[in-house]
Order: C-alpha cells, then sequence, then structure tokens
C-alpha cells in the first residue's frame, strides 16, 4: 500500500530545495526554495489527480473530490503539514506531513477508494515563521487571523514585508482575507509529524497519539540606550543596551524554570546596534518565545518580564515591545483521537498518547475544525538540525496510521 521509495524520493527531492546545500535544509517562505518546493509538491499533486491551487496567503492545496453520497454540501477533510524550514534545519520537520499527504492521495487512487467526504491535501507555508518572525502563518491565514496590517509590519531581516515579498512572489497581499474558512467548513484536519523529541524512540514505540499541544506566546523587545565610545565612556556613565537586555535574558530563563511543568523560555534571535567592537551598544532588539500547557503561566511570565522592560524608561532608556504571536494551549479531538488509536492496533504497531511542547499548524486548525496529530520517532531526539532523521519505515507507519484514520473519519 503506502511505497517506502516513493516517500524516500519524496523527502529527499524536497531536501534539494535549500539555499544552504550540505549545511541543512534552509527553506524561507517566499524565497527561490520556496518557488521550487511548492513546483514539485503541485507537480505531485496533478499526477495523484488534485485539482491544484493556493489560497490567498499563498498556502498549497490539492483537493480530492468525493462521492455523491453526501451531495453538494459535503466538507472536505484537511491532511497536511508546512514545506518551510528553520535555517540549517533538517529535511523532515515540517515536510514529512506534506509527504504523507502526498501519498495517501497516490494510494486513495492505487486503490480505487471513492472518500464520502472531499479530501484536501494541504502545504502550508511559513509555519516556522523564520524569515518574518510570524509563525502559523499558513493556518492563522485560513482563521482569519492575518490581516493587511499584520503583513505591513511583519519584516525580515532586510527591511522587506510579508507584504511586498508576497506581492513579488505573485500573490496579491490585499486579499489575504479570503483565505479565512468559516467554522465548520472543514471536517477534520489531521496532521503528521516527527516528534522533535526523544521519548518514542527511546520508549521504542512506533506511533505518538497527541493528546494537547502548548500554547506559545512569542515578543519581541527593543531596548534603546545611548551608542556612545567604548574607550571614553566610564562605566558609570554608560546607558549600556545590551547590559540591560542580558539582565532580562536571564530573568527569561529564570522565570520558565521556576514555572516548571513543562514551561520554557527561550531568547533565540538578538540584534545589537551599531555592533561595533569598540561602540558600546545602543540599541538591542530581541525575542522572547515562552511555551507552557498554561495560559495563565505564559501569561503570568510575560507580565513579569514586561515589568522588568518598563522599569528601564527610570533609567534612560527608551523601550518597547510587540506581541508576535499568540496561540492558547489547545486539547485534540477526542473521537479522531480514538480512530488513531483503532487504527495503529489494527496495523499492529505500538503507541503512547503524548502532549507536543512544539507548536503546530494543528494548534490553530483545531480552533475552527476538529483536530488531530500523528507522531513519528526521530533519531536522537534532533529537530531544527542537519542531523534531524526519521527512518523512512517508521515515517511510512505514521502514513499507513493517517491513511486509516482518514477512512474512519470519512465513514463518521
Amino acid at each position: 500500500m503506502v511505497n517506502v521509495e516513493r516517500i524516500k524520493k519524496d523527502i529527499e527531492t524536497m531536501a534539494e530545495f535549500t539555499s544552504t546545500p550540505g549545511e541543512g535544509v534552509t527553506r524561507l517562505s517566499f524565497s527561490d526554495d520556496d518557488r521550487k518546493a511548492r513546483e514539485y509538491i503541485k507537480e505531485e499533486m496533478n499526477k495523484a489527480g488534485l485539482k491544484v491551487y493556493e489560497d490567498a496567503a499563498g498556502t498549497v492545496f490539492g483537493r480530492r473530490e468525493g462521492s455523491k453520497k453526501r451531495g453538494k454540501k459535503a466538507i472536505p477533510i484537511m491532511i497536511g503539514s508546512h514545506f518551510d524550514s528553520v535555517p540549517h534545519g533538517g529535511a523532515f520537520d515540517g515536510t514529512a506531513g506534506v509527504v504523507a499527504a502526498l501519498e495517501i492521495a497516490r494510494v486513495l487512487n492505487e486503490e480505487g477508494i471513492v472518500t464520502e467526504h472531499p479530501v484536501e491535501f494541504v502545504a502550508f507555508i511559513e509555519e516556522e515563521g523564520s524569515r518574518f518572525g510570524s509563525g502559523l502563518y499558513g493556518s492563522r491565514a485560513i482563521k482569519g487571523d492575518v490581516s493587511v496590517e499584520q503583513l505591513k509590519a511583519a519584516v525580515d531581516d532586510k527591511g522587506i514585508s510579508m507584504y511586498e515579498a508576497m506581492k513579488s512572489f505573485g500573490l496579491d497581499s490585499a486579499k489575504i482575507g479570503e483565505a479565512k474558512r468559516e467554522q465548520g467548513s472543514i471536517a477534520a484536519f489531521i496532521e503528521l509529524h516527527i516528534e522533535q523529541g526523544p521519548i518514542l524512540e527511546h520508549e521504542g514505540i512506533d506511533i505518538g497519539i497527541v493528546d494537547s499541544i502548548v500554547g506559545i506566546s512569542e515578543y519581541e523587545v527593543e531596548i534603546i540606550g545611548s551608542p556612545d565610545h567604548a574607550g571614553t565612556t566610564p562605566m558609570d556613565l554608560r546607558h549600556d543596551a545590551l547590559v540591560e537586555a542580558a539582565d532580562l535574558i536571564i530573568y527569561v530563563n529564570e522565570l520558565a524554570k521556576t514555572a516548571g511543568e513543562g514551561t520554557v523560555g527561550t531568547v533565540g534571535k538578538i540584534r545589537v546596534e551599531p555592533g561595533a567592537a569598540n561602540v558600546v551598544p545602543g540599541r538591542v532588539t530581541f525575542t522572547v518565545d515562552i511555551r507552557s500547557g498554561e495560559q495563565e503561566t505564559m501569561d503570568e511570565i510575560w507580565n513579569k518580564i514586561r515589568e522588568g522592560i518598563e522599569a528601564l524608561k527610570e533609567k534612560g532608556f527608551d523601550a518597547n515591545y510587540s506581541n508576535r504571536l499568540y496561540v492558547l494551549p489547545v486539547k485534540l479531538d477526542e473521537d479522531i483521537k480514538k480512530f488513531i488509536e483503532d487504527g495503529t492496533q489494527k496495523l499492529g504497531y505500538s503507541y503512547k498518547r503524548m502532549a507536543s511542547g512544539a507548536g503546530h499548524d494543528a494548534m490553530v486548525m483545531a480552533s475552527i475544525a476538529p483536530t488531530a496529530m500523528v507522531f513519528v520517532p526521530s533519531k536522537n531526539g534532533k529537530s531544527h538540525c542537519p542531523e534531524e532523521w526519521t527512518d523512512y519505515e517508521d515515517l511510512a507507519k505514521g502514513i499507513e496510521v493517517v491513511f486509516e484514520t482518514l477512512l474512519s473519519v470519512d465513514k463518521k
């Protein structure tokens, strides 16, 4: 049924669409590598007999019509994941779920199966937020949470806004609102993903059934001091923005550790200006990423950080902050999780229920449709790095489980 060689070809071909060959996969949204990857996805969708289109956000869809049994009002089941990457990432993050969608479309054709619902196979973009700092973009656009103003405000390292990048790529940025799907217009969303952690491999388990996904709050903080001469400015007269930023960064780490219970806080990106060895840093911009299974904990940590930022103004600094992403923790659909369990047992694979500490498009889709996720093992728990790996046989098992789940959801 599921063809391991086709899966391998898809993964390895997609990995070639990178701006850092030999140093992991770097495929940023609305880049040349993005275009090559989406053309490959479209080509494979066409081969599988799907009706291929892009929505106003640039997400790629392949639609397979269902039988007439449910009539013209039949709403689609959606399967897929994202195909952008972090800088110097791996070949499987997101892509594995897109490849799963392609393979399931092929198998449906080969087995001559006609589903009652239409099925839409989806490849989201900008899930990582690596280029514009605006993660979960494709799914948020489907939810209706992306505006023209947000597109203009999201800017990459070269000063290009997402609005401009989309226009250059051939998309009409002003029509972003047309990507929205109404609540109840999608029957279910199922996403396969690599675990990105060591649990499944360590315990020798084939399949992870995701119970819940942590919430994510992400901010950009700017501290403005004074860019003075490093040799002539006394220490007690300096307004060193980097020193103050360093204290806040340590504070993020301490707050997350104190919260415990799986809560994490990360400062993963920092820019120092003017960035010269002999100049006191005058401006520092950095990100704050807070994740927790409890919204209250997420908010409490940020409020304490915000108080620290505001206190800098009393010391003569200017300080600004903005929220870049805020997604609540979510519980995934119990009915679909039970279908996944049934399918896994039918196939004779081992499984466990587990939480996801990483964010996924599924966490947004869960707000507009019944949603579930399937995890497959990650070698040594590695992800977001060139060493990221999942054995193709393990990936095939996950795809088989999603295929069985699709058939069960279709008959529901």
